[in-house]
């Protein structure tokens, strides 16, 4: 799984700062010039658009995606007590 976020956004820090990402199996990609691969993998999964409108986004293993602070928060919830 793939968490997109940028610096700078306070949702994204709540995720960030909420889980243990890496324990998880959960790799961060941070969206912003200094990173072009990140913005090339969130292009992979035609995710811009839904970027451009809402963060964090979070990509599922079967490359399905969750969006925005709240809906994440719930889903990592669940995945953690699996």
């Amino acid at each position: 799984m793939t968490l997109f976020t940028k610096i700078g956004c306070d949702k994204c820090h709540y995720i960030t700062d909420k889980f243990d990402l890496a324990a998880m199996g959960i790799a961060e990609d941070r969206l912003g010039p200094e990173n072009p691969d990140a913005l090339a993998h969130l292009a992979w999964h035609e995710l811009v658009d839904v970027a451009e409108r809402e963060l964090p986004i979070l990509v599922l293993d079967d490359s399905s995606h969750i969006s925005g602070a709240i809906k994440i928060k719930s889903y990592l919830k669940n995945f953690a007590n699996a």
